[in-house]
């Protein structure tokens, strides 16, 4: 990490030439983008409102009803009980303690990573692999509201974090339904094992097993080789964003891209910092 006077002074020395730079916006960004997404953001660590999180793993695909696709690259916050939630849909939930003291907490509780379906229908995503506290499972249940808003966060048992978030995109009687997803194929699968289930052909956990599958196949639930290479490539985005900032203290900006993009990275440091002055400041 940059020491402020450090942060401080680049910034002022790249201050000299930055009118001779393309014009840059900085705006408020999702904590990260999906997997195979172009992830570019401050290479596997959260960046923007949620001030450098390192996550586990790398966000999955974006999945499930298309129509939630609109929630993707938005992010909503709310403060609860001295905790502020920011829930990126498809990236990641995060959690920021809010006061005084020194060292308040702050993490990520969880990677956005597939669907949890019961009933035939999606009725949660499942934000996985956050910072370690016990069996970790967090999950974010979508209800119908007028507006995309938290509406609330609990911790049913330890480290099992619930938050409720309500949206008009969920409202339609079929909005969460799975089978309508599924192409022609996987749908004849379904119906196989529903029969086979209801022939008692099948046990509970047989019927599990082959439904696993078929959700698998249509990239609404990760394969054990997906999640490695979730896993992978967050260690490689780490690797790459420590490279990063080795060759910063080092001096070394080889590239008009690679300054800019330094920039850009220590005027956020500078906004994050100004932010904690303010708050302690009152």
């Amino acid at each position: 990490m940059f020491s402020h006077a450090l942060i401080w002074f680049l910034v002022y020395e790249l201050s000299a030439f930055a009118d001779d730079l393309v014009e840059m916006k900085i705006v408020d960004e999702p904590s990260s983008y999906g997997f195979n997404n172009n992830y570019q953001q401050w290479g596997g660590s959260l960046g923007g409102q949620n001030g450098g999180l390192k996550m586990r793993v790398m966000p999955a695909n974006v999945s499930g009803p298309p129509h939630l696709a609109r929630l993707s690259g938005r992010c909503f916050s709310k403060t609860i009980d001295n905790y502020k939630y920011d829930f990126c849909p498809f990236s990641n939930v995060t959690q920021h303690e809010q006061g005084y003291h020194w060292n308040p907490y702050k993490g990520v509780l969880g990677v956005w990573q597939e669907w949890e379906v019961e009933n035939h229908t999606f009725v949660a995503m499942e934000m996985k692999e956050g910072d370690d506290c016990g069996s970790i499972h967090r999950s974010v249940k979508l209800v119908c509201g007028n507006t995309s808003e938290i509406l609330s966060v609990s911790e049913p048992k330890t480290c099992h974090y619930l938050m409720m978030f309500s949206t008009p995109l969920v409202c339609h009687p079929h909005a969460m339904l799975v089978y309508p997803l599924l192409s022609p194929e996987l749908r004849q699968r379904w119906d196989e094992i529903e029969g086979q289930k209801h022939r008692k052909e099948l046990t509970d956990k047989g019927y599990r097993k082959r439904l696993q599958s078929i959700l698998q196949d249509a990239g609404l639930r990760l394969t054990p080789a997906i999640r490695k290479q979730l896993s992978t490539e967050a260690v490689k985005a780490d690797d790459d964003r420590r490279r990063e900032v080795a060759d910063a203290l080092r001096g070394d900006f080889n590239s008009l891209a690679h300054c800019t993009q330094m920039y850009r990275r220590l005027q956020q440091e500078v906004e994050q910092l100004k932010a904690q002055l303010a708050l302690y400041q009152g």
